[in-house]
């Protein structure tokens, strides 16, 4: 029985990823059929940001009234319902409208399901776990691609997403009865432990080590979302490549992260979460570094994929040891903090880059995720010195 709700639980991540990498992969198609800018892109992903931002901060007190399965359920069906809105839009302003719910529907579960997992689950789990949202990400990228090579547009890409959402939903709410079986073995000991927990937020940024994990959440989302959003539009603009293969290209980016995370869940049981975050840095690097240098389009293709898998073990191998970091007392309180942080660069950080695309060049971009990347490795290594004193 608790293994069919890990299960579940891996399904609802697809929920979470499937639609995450459509914007970028479709936008280089459909910002002027939209008569939109390039850089507007980066005012949609900071609408669905915030939205993200506002249901996460929301997610303690709607999960405990409503409960994880139902939560998880209604999260779903907000994104499909938003999916399709965005597939008959025609006018970018109805896109932003539609953006609020499409955010809403992603926060209320990620960081309960994170920190359930975190604490309950070997670090493969929360591998496998996250693995489970690149197979979302790839498929949507993948989708897009697709839909544009054989005439569909990119409204039927999002129209064809909307439909498998929809078909997870559905899943999900047949699934409600096995959340209310096999949550009851968890919910005598869950409830105290997160009532012993409640901190306030000045409490917990005078924690030893909580700025630096904030800001290192804070570059890793921001260098994912915007690799992912602005992977196409580089290829195309920059690079010479035509939209749709831009697209498919763009869905390597999120298919190393998936095979990457895939991989990662058998080596954790060798290498421990601080080594697989050096290890994804290190990847990452070089990745950067192949899209950057003025190489065969096959070093770009290559580049692209390495981002991919550097990206893979960082995320999961930092929530994972939350726990050891800062204790199991707190790990509820921290990993909201931390959600809450990754989503702020996820806000921010792509429609900056947008403006830069747009008015400097969108060739800074592999330079722009540098910048981010060696902020990240500076804030883990002072993390992990200060934690290993305590």
């Amino acid at each position: 029985m608790a293994s069919l709700l890990l299960a579940i639980i891996y399904l609802a991540f697809i929920t979470l990823g499937l639609p995450d990498s459509l914007l970028g992969a479709a936008w280089p198609s459909m910002y002027q059929e939209i008569g939109a800018s390039v850089s507007w892109a980066g005012i949609l992903s900071m609408i669905t940001a915030a939205g993200t931002i506002i249901s996460s901060l929301a997610s303690d007190r709607i999960i405990r009234k409503l409960g994880a399965g139902r939560v998880t359920a209604i999260s779903s069906c907000m994104t499909a319902v938003a999916l399709f809105g965005f597939s008959t839009s025609r006018s970018f302003w109805i896109l932003c409208l539609w953006a609020v719910p499409y955010g809403l529907g992603a926060g209320s579960i990620d960081a309960a399901l994170n920190n359930f997992v975190a604490l309950h689950y070997p670090a493969r789990h929360m591998s496998w776990l996250h693995c489970m949202w690149g197979i979302g990400a790839s498929a949507g990228a993948v989708i897009i691609g697709w839909a544009i090579a054989e005439g569909f547009h990119w409204n039927g890409g999002y129209q064809v997403t909307s439909i498998l959402q929809f078909v997870l939903t559905i899943t999900l709410f047949l699934s409600l009865p096995l959340w209310k079986r096999v949550a009851g073995s968890y919910a005598e000991r869950e409830p105290k432990q997160q009532k012993s927990a409640v901190y306030k937020l000045s409490q917990i940024i005078k924690r030893k080590g909580v700025k630096e994990v904030l800001i290192f959440f804070f570059c890793y989302c921001a260098l994912e979302s915007t690799a992912g959003m602005w992977a196409a539009s580089y290829c195309t603009i920059y690079r010479g490549i035509t939209p749709e293969q831009a697209a498919r290209w763009a869905s390597l980016f999120y298919l190393g992260i998936t095979a990457g995370r895939f991989v990662c869940g058998f080596l954790t049981v060798k290498i421990n979460d601080k080594n697989m975050i050096r290890l994804g840095q290190g990847l990452t690097a070089v990745g950067l570094l192949l899209v950057m240098l003025p190489l065969d389009k096959s070093f770009l293709f290559t580049g692209l994929i390495l981002i991919g898998c550097g990206c893979a073990p960082i995320y999961p191998s930092i929530i994972h040891e939350t726990p050891v970091n800062f204790g199991k007392d707190l790990s509820q309180s921290i990993i909201g903090v931390q959600m809450a942080a990754a989503y702020v660069g996820t806000c921010l950080i792509p429609p900056i880059f947008g403006l830069l695309a747009q008015f400097v060049a969108i060739s800074m971009y592999p330079f722009f995720l540098v910048i981010l990347l060696v902020i990240m490795v500076v804030m883990s290594e002072k993390l992990h010195i200060l934690t290993t004193k305590r």
